[in-house]
């Protein structure tokens, strides 16, 4: 696992009091959502001075970068930060137990609920976020003009994401199959190098590395935006839940996150000039994606929904009919309510 790590100690010694509900018993993806927390809630003083939150983030340090830039980052918990090239990557650290909270796209949680112990996750909020820069693509002067024209050829994927359930998607589109392309893993990364060396004919990604293969000259050949739903699960361990001051650390930490959504539209010029390198971007090009994003879909942190949970469900519908997982899904199970009552009042929702 390709891995940066980075450690910001806050220490702020304080006694915040939060709503807190009742211990969760349920430790896997039963195919219920988990709303017993809901039924007796209590008041509860919790020393956050205390608690240390391990969150990790995606392709770059977005999360600690927004906090930092809104003011937002005199959190009077400890946080750990580390980054992953995927949401996958995350929820695997998340199974072995090295980070409490991250964020990821629908697909990963499809993929770690098959491990053992159900991947040990339950999906707390989402993001609302803007679908663009999920695409295919093909390299500069490349022969390939439509989807169909990638019958028999090899094609880059990042495994277990939403990459892989797009490029599934405009595949059936196109009259395909998945066993009409010679699917290839690769990381996000090697992805980009490959398209560029010529390794492979085409390339399903997001993020960074669609901006680095169009700054090595390749084209979009379709687009996921009309594709995907722009839910953008955030996840919590099963054994974070189980911690009284994790679990109000982390509602504290969606709240913030939430204001920082606000802040950066607020911001743009300033947001672009911290977040336009680390993507790839020029800051022009950096404040240009941000407000195209913003209109595509406002950022907001949400809670969970009848329609978040059906969007997830076919997806995983669609991987389990393809035989890319072993067990037909209800994906209910990967959803908690328990967080629910302090987001609501901390997001005014």
């Amino acid at each position: 696992m390709n891995k940066s790590k980075f450690v910001k100690v806050l220490s702020i010694v304080m006694l915040v009091t939060f709503g807190i509900v009742g211990c969760s018993t349920n430790s896997g993806n039963t195919g219920k959502v988990d709303d017993k927390q809901k039924t007796s809630e209590t008041s509860s003083s919790v020393d956050l001075s205390k608690v240390t939150i391990r969150v990790g983030q995606t392709g770059w340090s977005s999360y600690e970068s927004a906090l930092k830039a809104a003011g937002l980052d005199n959190t009077p918990y400890k946080v750990e930060y580390s980054v992953f090239q995927g949401g996958n990557l995350c929820l695997q650290a998340m199974a072995a137990d090295q980070i409490d909270f991250t964020g990821s796209s629908e697909t990963p949680p499809v993929f770690a609920a098959e491990s053992q112990n159900q991947g040990g996750f339950k999906i707390v909020a989402v993001s609302h976020a803007s679908t663009l820069l999920q695409e295919l693509v093909v390299p500069k002067d490349s022969n390939i003009k439509s989807v169909a024209d990638l019958k028999g050829k090899k094609v880059g994927y990042i495994n277990s994401t939403t990459a892989q359930y797009f490029l599934i998607k405009m595949l059936e589109k196109a009259g395909l199959k998945w066993e009409d392309i010679d699917a290839k893993q690769v990381s996000t990364a090697d992805g980009v190098t490959a398209l560029s060396g010529g390794q492979i004919d085409a390339f399903a990604s997001y993020g960074n590395s669609i901006i680095a293969a169009h700054k090595n000259g390749a084209t979009t050949l379709e687009s996921a935006q009309n594709i995907l739903s722009g839910y953008f699960p955030y996840e919590a361990s099963v054994t974070a839940l189980k911690d009284e001051g994790k679990k109000a650390a982390i509602t504290d930490y969606l709240a913030r996150l939430e204001k920082a959504n606000q802040w950066k539209r607020d911001n743009a010029e300033a947001w672009a000039k911290i977040s336009s390198k680390p993507q790839g971007f020029s800051e022009e090009e950096g404040l240009d994606t941000f407000k195209k994003q913003e209109a595509q879909i406002k950022s907001e942190v949400i809670l969970v929904d009848d329609k978040v949970i059906a969007s997830q469900q076919d997806l995983s519908n669609v991987f389990f009919s393809l035989g890319l997982i072993k067990n037909k899904q209800d994906v209910k199970g990967f959803y908690s309510n328990e967080l629910n009552d302090g987001l609501k009042k901390a997001l005014n929702k």
